[in-house]
């Protein structure tokens, strides 16, 4: 017998192929358990609607994100070595479920308007604690403080949420690759500005 955390992911990754392929409006419960080789009972176990399960389809990586994070916020290391291991997580994990975010961004229009508010509230706890990382490093002077936090913050996941438009895993760079690159160019641009050299007029 399957294992409760196989049955749960046969279930998910099942949901994710047919959302892609059909969309979420078109597919139905039981085509869903027939590719996953479940019963309906098995899925209700985990899932107790298909409503549910786009939900748990993208909880699921937030989740791992924001366990991923915490234990991040929780080393020893520099508040920029913290941000810099954060916004390569963040990318190469989303990279990873590329497919999970794609469906669940095309399709969460379609949740109650409560199963909506509470994916925003949960994103809402990462991208604080994101934020707080920026914060810590603006007040150490690491970071700008020209340009409001909400801004650069904003600027680094609008990056993040274009990646289903561009990035391909056939493409010739990988995600690993993808994530150093784009947190380079995040953390580049959020540099706290030196100050103007003096102006040394010649003889």
């Amino acid at each position: 017998m399957a294992s409760n955390a196989s049955v749960a992911d046969a279930v998910r990754t099942a949901a994710v192929d047919l959302f892609a392929k059909h969309g979420f409006a078109h597919t139905s419960v039981q085509q869903i358990v027939d590719a996953a080789g479940v019963t309906k009972g098995a899925m209700y176990h985990y899932f107790r609607s298909k409503d549910d399960l786009l939900v748990g389809i993208y909880e699921h990586l937030l989740t791992l994100q924001g366990e991923h994070l915490a234990a991040i916020v929780g080393t020893e290391d520099t508040t920029a070595q913290k941000l810099r291991a954060a916004c390569i997580d963040v990318i190469e994990t989303s990279i990873e479920f590329l497919d999970e975010g794609t469906v669940f961004f095309h399709s969460a229009h379609m949740l109650p308007t409560v199963k909506q508010l509470d994916v925003t509230r949960r994103r809402r706890i990462y991208n604080d604690q994101f934020a707080a990382l920026v914060e810590a490093g603006q007040h150490e002077g690491i970071y700008r403080t020209d340009i409001p936090r909400a801004v650069l913050v904003a600027n680094f996941f609008s990056d993040l949420h274009y990646l289903p438009q561009w990035y391909s895993a056939d493409g010739p760079e990988d995600g690993a690759l993808i994530a150093a690159q784009l947190t380079d160019l995040f953390l580049a641009g959020i540099s706290a500005i030196p100050p103007s050299a003096p102006h040394v007029s010649t003889p």
